[in-house]
């Protein structure tokens, strides 16, 4: 540096920068939400030293202009303590680092005992220097004389394992949020670069303070949504696993729009409002979390709201004055943190098992057996991901049922519905209404349905080569696996390796409501009853019924579902306008089947309003597929 003056180099504007922009910044997390993880923990302390650092230079060049007998001691301590907190940012920096790559004992050992050697050695050095007099010094005229420049040393040092870590191991970060770290460090560079090339020492914690920032919007950002006052749901998991580290109960709501859970809709500015209020004016220090666009949870403590349960009422009483003005159906679930659930941190999961048994506008306070429904959920879903996984279609678990159908024109029973269930070892058996939207909602369904359709296929073969007669037998397919590119093929596959003729095979769909599902399932419908295999529209008479889709569509067999039965019965109005439709069905040539027959006058009723096939528990409850045989009939008889 040369000789100078020293406080000619010096204004401490940049350090009062510093300084404001850290409480700004400890401000800002203060009052959003951030996750307090170990990394948190070190980012909070890199603002504390900034601090600390900026208020040392302030300090020690107020001590410089008070000195009057050119005794410096006090000048050159505070000089160190400057240095000291300026080098322990970046020792921190580099365990920052070295905590976000996840580096493994081996690896980081080697690492932090280089960074601590760095950081040790330009501690001792600069006392050492100050000490003999052969580093920085002040001569009896104030003047500034350099010697031996430590801390540029120092800094080039931490620079070159900084630069190696995040080279190294590139591959553990991701890329735009590594390019924002070197954006920063280049940026910090450059100014402690200019700053020397003019002879100035203003700006030196500045340059520190680029990175932390840089930190902070990376990584510790997580804005809340301003207009609906949530967070993303990643950061729920942080706070859970918060909460259970320091054994800190709370309070949940949950609240599930299924109307506005769709891409694309948003919930309405008044009922934001209203849901921004949960958090903001009903309970203290809670975080409101938006899983998706029709469902947010709320979070309490449970200590700073010993009166939830008022709060909760207030909640759902100003909730219910808005649902009244938008009718928006919904499902509300409350309760207290659990610790089982806790230590999973499986909370969305969880409420979304209890959603699953929920009528619509229904309010659901927590009961033990939730978890017990949600252990057992775990359970079929980890044995599904072990079955898709494995792809067996002979899979033990999965077990081929059938109901019987009987057939009107031949008076007897040469058609049946194959059923799935599954076998698991620690429940034995499970039905349907318990795995399938599990299996639908995983994406698990196409391999459950190529096992049953292998496990039908074999039994049609055995049933051929035992000389029974075999119209054909269905297997329930979901409009989910049309969607697959493959899925034609995959059901071509299994049913030539069986070697069957492919009429006796079968495909039961149920309608879908989507124009893209409506386009897909008809090519796909198409490409199949070209190779003889026969359709059945499912659940006809349920919900949502097209018409004039129904009739685009290639259907063979249209299932009357049991509620158009039992409307039938009600009186002889609804008996004709089932009839009625049934009628046109077969004049188009549909045959009709009426599932849900119990009884005899359900029989003689379905086969006045113009039946073809007969399916229900007056026939046969579900039996195992391997059970057939004792229901049709040989040719040979």
């Amino acid at each position: 540096m040369g000789q100078q003056i020293y406080f000619d180099n010096y204004t401490p504007v940049g350090d009062l920068i510093v300084i404001a922009t850290c409480f700004v910044m400890i401000i800002l997390v203060t009052t959003s939400y951030v996750s307090k993880t170990k990394n948190f923990r070190l980012f909070l302390n890199m603002i504390g030293y900034l601090i600390l650092a900026s208020f040392c230079d302030i300090i020690h060049h107020q001590l410089y202009l008070g000195v009057t007998d050119g005794s410096y001691t006090g000048v050159y301590v505070v000089r160190i303590l400057y240095h000291a907190f300026l080098f322990s940012i970046l020792l921190l920096y580099v365990v920052y680092i070295v905590e976000i790559q996840r580096l493994e004992i081996r690896k980081r050992i080697p690492i932090m005992t280089i960074a601590s050697l760095i950081y040790l050695t330009v501690l001792i050095t600069d006392i050492v220097t100050a000490v003999r007099k052969t580093g920085f010094r002040l001569d009896r005229t104030g003047k500034a004389v350099s010697g031996f420049n430590i801390f540029l040393v120092g800094y080039l040092a931490f620079i070159v394992v900084i630069v190696y870590l995040m080279i190294a191991y590139r591959d553990r970060i991701y890329k735009r949020a590594m390019i924002g770290f070197y954006g920063t460090m280049v940026v910090s560079f450059m100014v402690l670069l200019i700053q020397g090339r003019h002879g100035q020492s203003s700006f030196t914690a500045a340059s520190f303070l680029f990175p932390v920032i840089a930190m902070m919007y990376l990584i510790h950002s997580t804005p809340y949504d301003v207009e609906l006052g949530a967070v993303s749901i990643a950061a729920l998991k942080d706070l859970v696993k918060y909460d259970y580290d320091k054994k800190i109960n709370f309070v949940f709501m949950s609240l599930y729009m299924p109307d506005l859970d769709v891409e694309g809709r948003n919930i309405p500015k008044e009922l934001q409002t209203t849901i921004r209020h949960f958090s903001s004016e009903y309970f203290k220090n809670a975080v409101l979390f938006q899983v998706s666009n029709g469902h947010v949870i709320l979070i309490a403590p449970k200590k700073n709201n010993p009166d939830y349960e008022n709060r909760l009422n207030r909640i759902l009483n100003s909730f219910q004055l808005e649902y009244e003005r938008y009718q928006f159906d919904y499902k509300v679930v409350i309760g207290e943190s659990i610790d089982e659930i806790s230590r999973k941190n499986e909370y969305v999961s969880f409420i979304q098992n209890i959603y699953r048994n929920m009528d619509i506008d229904t309010i659901h306070l927590l009961e033990p057996d939730d978890v017990e429904s949600f252990n057992q959920y775990e359970y079929i879903l980890e044995e599904l991901n072990d079955i898709c996984k494995k792809h067996d279609l002979h899979d033990e678990r999965v077990l081929a049922y059938c109901q019987p159908v009987f057939n009107i024109k031949t008076g007897k029973y040469d058609t049946a519905e194959a059923l799935m269930r599954l076998k698991l070892p620690d429940l034995g058996m499970v039905f349907p209404d318990q795995f399938i939207p599990i299996a639908e909602e995983q994406g698990y369904i196409h391999v459950l349905t190529e096992i049953i359709l292998q496990k039908t296929c074999d039994e049609i073969r055995h049933l051929i080569e035992e000389g029974y007669e075999v119209n054909r037998i269905s297997v329930n397919v979901s409009v989910l696996e049309l969607r697959d590119d493959g899925f034609t093929g995959d059901i071509d596959q299994i049913i030539d390796d069986s070697g069957i003729p492919n009429e006796k095979v079968a495909i039961e769909i149920t309608e879908s409501r989507s124009d893209s599902d409506f386009l897909m399932m008809k090519g796909k419908i198409e490409e199949l009853k070209e190779r003889g295999i026969k359709f059945y529209l499912d659940d006809f008479g349920t919900g949502y019924s097209n018409m004039e889709r129904i009739m685009e569509l290639p259907f063979d067999i249209i299932k009357f579902d049991r509620s158009l039965v039992l409307a039938s019965d009600t009186d002889r109005k609804s008996e004709m306008m089932v009839g009625s439709l049934a009628n046109m069905f077969s004049e188009l040539n549909y045959s009709v089947l009426y599932e849900g027959v119990e009884n005899d006058g359900d029989e003689k009723r379905c086969i006045n309003m113009s039946a073809s096939y007969l399916q229900g528990y007056k026939y046969s409850r579900p039996i195992p597929i391997t059970d057939l045989d004792r229901f049709f009939s040989k040719i040979d008889a």
